[in-house]
This record gives structure tokens, C-alpha cells and sequence, in this order.
């Protein structure tokens, strides 16, 4: 199979796309929700609304099948027309088993939200290089694909068939990867980063030699001839798209991984170092501490007494709001 570093960080985030509940409404509406420190993610299903995001000027008209991600810590308004004075989110969702709600006679409007869950410790290589949002509308090229991802889901919640749970969580995580497939297609627009650099094609060859084997000696001179590129202009065009240089991409890497190992297994460090291409214990400390701060058994050191990095679950509390 293909090696896809695109893949490759979603995995190594854990990132989990998770439908925590919805709504139906009819009549003036508006609904206000709070900031969370999480990646938030909402649908339109049926009819259209205003969203007032904190922080902006003016508010965006969404459509049936837009799709909305947001990844700052800012409050927003959902409503059906920007005067209307809203209802506070926590006042009609939290409580336990309370994920859907109703305003008027629900006739005219249908939305469903939710989160992504990330791993803690490495969650920032996803969520620190998205921007604060992302407004996909119905009309992009992802149109279909998201008008039958959002038909399925509310057939999978309303239908209550065997399976639907984790159904629901398959559709939902395809739905988290659509946007961010969309958001990809406007790479050009995006700052250099590890994102912009996952969308370039002309230094994907690369990318995927140095995912597929992060071990390898990889030379410059190498990665440059599979993007059919001179040495100077591939090491200028990497650096341009990625922020990094290709070289230095690569150790970037291996330190993901190499706090994957350190974290989740408990292999001696001098092994985690030569499954990662390092000669040497002590070189692979001096690149781990270069680029992490902490020597790799600091670091190992500073996992201990954590127990685990459970997430709350969908429906419970204040996390049963739903967008």
C-alpha cells in the first residue's frame, strides 16, 4: 500500500471525530455556545442559519450541507436571523443522556454537532497548524460526499439499527476527513506547515519516502531526484511550502515517533534509537533533548504517575454540547 503521511499524522494525533448531538428548530431561534479548548465540528442537515463567530465582523449565512470546523477557543452563535437574542447551549443540553434538543416546533431547521478528540501530548502537530476555522459549503467539490455522509449519519441516529454506534463513528470520522480534504484543496491559501506541505504535490515523492522509512539515511540529493527536482530548488520549493528544511522535517518526525515509542512502550531507549536510524544512544538523545527540550528518559520520566489520557464521553456533562 501506499505510504500517506497525511494518514500518518491523523493516526499518530489519534485524532477521533466524535457526533455528540443535535438540534431541530422552527420559528425565531438562536442558540449561543461557549469556547472549548477542542476542535469543534457542526452541520447543517435541513434549512439554513446565521453563525456569529466570536471575533469576527460579520456573520456567515450557512446552507443545507455546509459544514463548519472550528479549532480556536471561541464562543459563536447559531440562530435564524442575527437579532434574535439567544438561549444559552448549556441551559438545554447539559445533563446526562441530553444530546438533542428542540426550539419551537422544530419543523424548519436541522443541525448536528460534535468534537475531535486528540492525544494530548501530540494532538498540537494537528491542532496548532489548523486555522481558527474552516466554513466548507455545500457547494464545494466535496458536495456529494458530504450531503450522503450527513444523511447517512442522521438515518444511522434516528434509525436506531444494530451497529449504529459504530456506524456513526466511521461516518463521523470520514465527515472530520472531508474537511480537512477540502481545507487541503485550498493549499495555496494556507501558511507554510506540515498541512500545506501534506497538500503539495510536487514534494509529496519525498514525503512519502521519508514516512515509509524514517529510519533510512535519507540525503538530500535523493528526495530531490524522486520529486524530479535539483538539489537547490527541491531544498528552497521543501522549505517554501513546509517552513522546515527537508532534512530537518525528518528529525521533526522521528521525534513524533520516537515519543509515540517512549510513551506507549516501554523499549529501552537505545532501541527505540536504532529503530529510528541512530547509530547511537547518545545521538539519539542529543537530537530528542535538541528538539523536545528533555532527554528521552526525561521525558519518559515526566509520563510517569499519568494515569492514562482517558476522554470524557460523548453525552456526559457539559461535553454533551453539542458543537
Amino acid at each position: 500500500m501506499t505510504v500517506d503521511p497525511f494518514s500518518d499524522v491523523l493516526t499518530l494525533t489519534n485524532a477521533e471525530a466524535v457526533v455528540t448531538g443535535g438540534f431541530t428548530a422552527g420559528g425565531p431561534w438562536a442558540i449561543s455556545f461557549p469556547g472549548r479548548d477542542k476542535i469543534k465540528f457542526f452541520a447543517v442537515v435541513k434549512g439554513s442559519c446565521w453563525v456569529t463567530l466570536e471575533g469576527e465582523p460579520k456573520p456567515f449565512r450557512f446552507e443545507t450541507g455546509d459544514v463548519g470546523l472550528l479549532a480556536a477557543r471561541r464562543g459563536f452563535v447559531l440562530a435564524s436571523d442575527p437579532s434574535v437574542s439567544p438561549v444559552d447551549a448549556m441551559s438545554l443540553f447539559t445533563g446526562a443522556g441530553r444530546t438533542l434538543a428542540t426550539l419551537g416546533d422544530g419543523s424548519e431547521f436541522a443541525h448536528i454537532g460534535g468534537h475531535v478528540l486528540l492525544d494530548p501530548a501530540r494532538g498540537g502537530l494537528l491542532a496548532d497548524l489548523l486555522p481558527p476555522w474552516i466554513h466548507t459549503r455545500a457547494a464545494s467539490p466535496q458536495a456529494a460526499i458530504f450531503r450522503w455522509l450527513l444523511d447517512r449519519l442522521i438515518e444511522e441516529r434516528d434509525a436506531g439499527q444494530p451497529g449504529a454506534q459504530l456506524a456513526s463513528a466511521q461516518l463521523t470520522q470520514l465527515l472530520f476527513i472531508e474537511i480537512l480534504r477540502s481545507h487541503l484543496d485550498r493549499a495555496s491559501l494556507m501558511p507554510a506547515g506540515w498541512l500545506k506541505a501534506l497538500a503539495e504535490p510536487r514534494i509529496a515523492p519525498a514525503l512519502r519516502l521519508m514516512h515509509g522509512d524514517p529510519a533510512r539515511a535519507w540525503h538530500l540529493e535523493e528526495l530531490a531526484k524522486a520529486c524530479a527536482m535539483s538539489r537547490t530548488s527541491f531544498a528552497v520549493h521543501f522549505r517554501t511550502v513546509a517552513g522546515i528544511a527537508p532534512l530537518a522535517y525528518l528529525t521533526e518526525w522521528r521525534m513524533r515517533l520516537a515519543e509515540r515509542a517512549l510513551r506507549e512502550e516501554r523499549t529501552p531507549v537505545a532501541v527505540v534509537a536504532r529503530t529510528l536510524g541512530y547509530t547511537s544512544e547518545s545521538a539519539f538523545s542529543n537530537a530528542f533533548k535538541r528538539v523536545n527540550g528533555k532527554s528521552p528518559m526525561a521525558y519518559r520520566a515526566s509520563l510517569n504517575g499519568r494515569k492514562g489520557f482517558s476522554q470524557p464521553l460523548p453525552g456526559k456533562g457539559a461535553d454533551a454540547v453539542p458543537a
